[in-house]
């Protein structure tokens, strides 16, 4: 019929040129997708916690993988959160946590760190090659956190503390979950103890705690002004851990008082 040799007439003219014209764009517009939907799924799942589980392809990711790896553990938290958010509405909450997570994570990421995962107000940061990495990325934070507050300040609103906890240790890091849902995580005691002693920095009022594996894992210990704070017990454990104090980013008077009065304090 004339409408058939019409739409026949014309798929006979588009086909010589089309695969050969469109191809590149079709195969550049294809990369392109492929490039900004792997970079989308690392703002949620950490190339780096990838690359240490050994997996290229986010797509060949499995249920109940794992690898075993000493690293570096840091936890960070704003002090008296809970107060403070009372007096906000959720959406100056979510402002709030942003405007401060936006300033942390890229000094982490500049500290051969990577965001484990945010928990509310809370930072899980791991450092797989470098306990001094860890400290030198918590003395970064204390100084972003220092030009975060005067801008606050500048804008009406008061200053924000925070505590850090630093441990290193063997942890498992691995994926849990069911099969339409899982998540990669971090396991075991190096983890606690690092999330228990970012909770005692409440307790002792300093910025930085570490534990004595960290101090003894350092590459560096003489770069760092520490001193023993006490032994302490981690929940549900035996035994008790030293705690020690990383003062390099107090006031130099303070940090100059701290160092000669450190025998008669420990």
């Amino acid at each position: 019929s004339p409408a058939t040799f019409q739409v026949t007439q014309h798929h006979m003219s588009a086909t010589p040129s089309t695969p050969q014209g469109n191809a590149p764009e079709n195969s550049d517009a294809l990369r392109e997708r492929l490039n900004n939907t792997t970079a989308a799924y690392s703002r949620f799942v950490p190339r780096e916690f990838l690359n240490l589980l050994g997996i290229e392809d986010i797509r060949k990711v499995e249920l109940g993988q794992q690898v075993e790896r000493n690293m570096t553990i840091l936890f960070c938290d704003i002090r008296n959160f809970t107060a403070l958010s009372e007096t906000m509405s959720p959406q100056e909450n979510f402002n709030f946590l942003n405007s401060y997570l936006v300033q942390m994570e890229p000094v982490i990421t500049a500290h051969g760190g990577f965001i484990d995962k945010y928990i509310g107000d809370a930072i899980m940061a791991l450092f797989p090659d470098s306990p001094d990495q860890a400290l030198r990325c918590s003395q970064a934070m204390l100084r972003q956190l220092d030009a975060y507050n005067d801008g606050r300040q500048r804008a009406g609103y008061r200053s924000i503390r925070i505590g850090i906890g630093i441990n290193t240790g063997i942890v498992i890091l691995g994926t849990i979950g069911g099969a339409a849902r899982m998540d990669g995580t971090v396991i075991g005691d190096a983890v606690n103890l690092a999330a228990r002693l970012e909770r005692l920095t409440k307790e002792y009022r300093v910025s930085v705690l570490i534990s004595d594996y960290t101090l003894y894992s350092l590459d560096h210990p003489d770069d760092w002004a520490i001193r023993f704070l006490d032994r302490t017990q981690v929940r549900g454990k035996q035994g008790s851990h030293s705690v020690y104090e990383v003062f390099n980013n107090d006031a130099p008077g303070l940090v100059q008082a701290k160092k000669r009065t450190i025998k008669l304090f420990e």
